[in-house]
């Protein structure tokens, strides 16, 4: 995940305006709202929108709430964004069930591999609740793995139930983040500061989950390693035959 973050950080260090979302806010205009919930979508569901600035647009529509520049109450701003964010997964699923196994069936396919779709499927056998959730909070990684729970054919009813639960944390979360936050003077007068601390905090929840992950897996390691000496223990040692 890690190697992702020069990509990440590379709009606001390059000043790519219309990655900037105070700049997408400001084109917008009077329908700041419904720009920003169709950015959103797009990041969740399209494969083109994976570059989109998820997190810090969601941040900056709270901050811009807050300061009365987007008059819509904050309630409703969560409410159509959480909603855009979950019919963006929605549609990513549909994706990823209908024209992605076409696309894994490319041997040489520039984007994705056949060894994907066996890695995806084993995942969201071991994490497949966890993985749903923990993606909102990762830019790119959010956008690829509602195709790829589509095409392993995960159950929809389940990857909904946790697409809603990691949209209502997400989406929501980190508007009102924004909302309190942007009262704040510090905070007001750095806002690109901020949204680069946005987007390095998106990435704690998977590190530590990456972590549980190895310290699991060095558990069962070890585990396995005393079974077997004791096993090995057990043993009786062979018996020499006794030559005439």
């Amino acid at each position: 995940m890690t190697a992702l973050s020069p990509l990440l950080l590379a709009p606001l260090l390059l000043g790519i305006k219309w990655l900037d979302p105070q700049y997408l806010l400001d084109q917008f205009g009077t329908y700041a709202l419904w720009g920003a919930a169709a950015v959103i979508f797009a990041e969740c569901g399209l494969l083109v929108g994976f570059f989109l600035p998820g997190d810090s647009l969601l941040f900056t529509v709270g901050l811009l709430v807050s300061q009365d520049k987007i008059s819509i109450p904050l309630w409703i701003c969560c409410l159509v964004l959480f909603v855009a964010a979950v019919l963006g997964n929605a549609c990513g699923y549909a994706i990823g069930a209908k024209a992605g196994p076409r696309i894994f069936q490319r041997e040489n396919s520039r984007l994705f591999q056949q060894k994907y779709v066996d890695k995806t499927s084993e995942f969201f056998d071991t994490y497949g609740n966890r993985a749903i959730v923990l993606a909102r909070f990762v830019p790119i990684v959010r956008t690829f793995i509602t195709v790829m729970a589509g095409v392993a054919g995960m159950s929809f009813r389940r990857f909904m139930a946790y697409s809603a639960l990691g949209g209502l944390v997400w989406a929501t979360g980190v508007t009102v983040l924004g909302y309190y936050l942007g009262q704040i003077d510090l905070v007001r007068n750095n806002i690109e500061a901020m949204l680069l601390a946005i987007v390095l905090i998106s990435v704690v929840p998977v590190g530590v989950e990456v972590l549980r992950a190895r310290a699991a897996e060095a558990s069962t390691r070890r585990h396995a390693d005393v079974t077997k000496q004791r096993a090995d223990l057990k043993r009786p040692a062979p018996t020499e035959q006794v030559r005439d």
